[in-house]
């Protein structure tokens, strides 16, 4: 029986659907640091799911753990390169999150243009200022720029059609015949999409070459008073030279992300950005609607379901009680992992095909004894699958 440990938040859905399989789940969602370390310690899982939780080496060398998935898009809060010295598949749930992330980003686009936080915050304190709150420049005809286009940012491009907005976009896979297909007008540097747009949305992922990418050089070719909204990562942006802008340019900006985020979802958040008034904040909650949520549990399930067995044991046998008991008896002595299973029963239910994949291929000895041991199996083979 294969061992999940759920270190983060995850749908009930999702474990539901774990233990359907037969797994064995503990649910442990504040888990982090040292704890984790203990409890994988401890529990000796096979599989580690988490959502924001950090994953490092020492965590990775407590236990015997197989598969790593991140239930979100990216692999910045795992240590990748020491799991792959050690033969541990990490995986995530790339594109689950897209349109959840995109109607955050509009949102913030939105409530920038009409102020709508400033707005609430003068009615709770029994203010009425519709004179200074009149002052919107719409977003009918401006230009959207997109830095990155990946899934999320693909679907920033209907929502931005149906504002009546045009959209320029740079990427360093996007080819003038995916541009056209996308209906979108492509340029040839992030430096060309500052310049042409009203608003910037940046939808990159984190990486060495992308970290700290939006800096004085992006902002100072921005538009004076242009909108800027980040609800990828961050780390991707210079906030400093953010804040040098908003000051010099008026720009206003729209993030979910910050240089420096808490770790746990309850935390003080000190960061002085927060008190820009020409800054709207959210809580990095882009991925956080129940939509969004049950498509990531669903695709963890998946991804568990087809995790990375080595080998596959092939069972040619009679249909007869037992028989894939002691097949399953003698794969658990060797402490092989079985990944999948299924048994084909054929017409007159006189035969049958099992098909197990396993973490690892059964030694020699084990499978003469199971052919010479049982003589309902016909055939069995061990086929190399990864």
């Amino acid at each position: 029986m294969m061992k999940i440990l759920i270190a983060d938040k995850f749908e009930q859905s999702g474990r539901d659907g774990l233990q359907a399989m037969g797994c064995e789940i503990s649910f442990q969602p504040d888990l982090k640091d040292e704890a984790l370390v203990e409890t994988i310690a401890k529990e000796q899982p096979d599989v580690l799911v988490v959502r924001g939780t950090k994953v490092t080496e020492p965590m990775l060398a407590a236990g015997p753990l197989k598969l790593i998935v991140r239930a979100g898009a990216g692999y910045n809060t795992i240590d990748v390169a020491a799991a792959s010295r050690r033969g541990i598949y990490v995986s995530n749930c790339p594109g689950k999150n897209s349109i959840a992330v995109a109607e955050l980003a509009f949102a913030l686009i939105l409530a920038l243009d009409r102020r709508i936080a400033d707005n609430v915050v003068a009615l709770r304190a029994g203010e009425w200022n519709k004179k200074e709150f009149s002052r919107a420049r719409g977003l009918f005809g401006r230009t959207l720029g997109l830095v990155g286009l990946g899934s999320i940012a693909q679907e920033m491009i209907p929502r931005a059609r149906a504002f009546g907005m045009p959209v320029v976009a740079w990427s360093r896979s996007l080819t003038a015949e995916k541009a056209q297909q996308l209906g979108v007008e492509i340029k040839e540097t992030p430096l060309e999409v500052a310049r042409a747009a009203d608003i910037v949305s940046v939808h990159v992922a984190l990486k060495p070459e992308t970290r700290m990418m939006i800096g004085s050089e992006f902002f100072a070719a921005m538009r004076d008073g242009a909108y800027f909204i980040n609800t990828s990562r961050g780390e991707t942006v210079d906030q400093q030279a953010l804040v040098d802008a908003i000051h010099a340019k008026g720009l206003r900006a729209g993030l979910d992300v910050f240089a420096i985020e808490p770790t746990s979802a309850v935390a003080d958040f000190n960061d002085p950005i927060a008190n820009e008034t020409r800054v709207y904040g959210t809580h990095h909650i882009g991925a956080s609607t129940d939509q969004a949520q049950e498509a990531i549990a669903a695709e963890t399930v998946r991804i568990v379901r087809a995790s990375p067995a080595t080998h596959r044991l092939v069972v040619r046998h009679r249909d007869r009680p037992g028989v894939l008991a002691q097949v399953l008896e003698a794969i658990k002595a060797e402490h092989i992992n079985v990944q999948e299973m299924e048994n084909i029963v054929f017409e007159g239910a006189q035969a049958a095909v099992a098909r197990i994949n396993l973490d690892k291929a059964p030694s020699n000895v084990t499978l003469d004894r199971l052919r010479a041991g049982n003589e309902d199996v016909i055939e069995l083979n061990v086929l190399e699958i990864g």
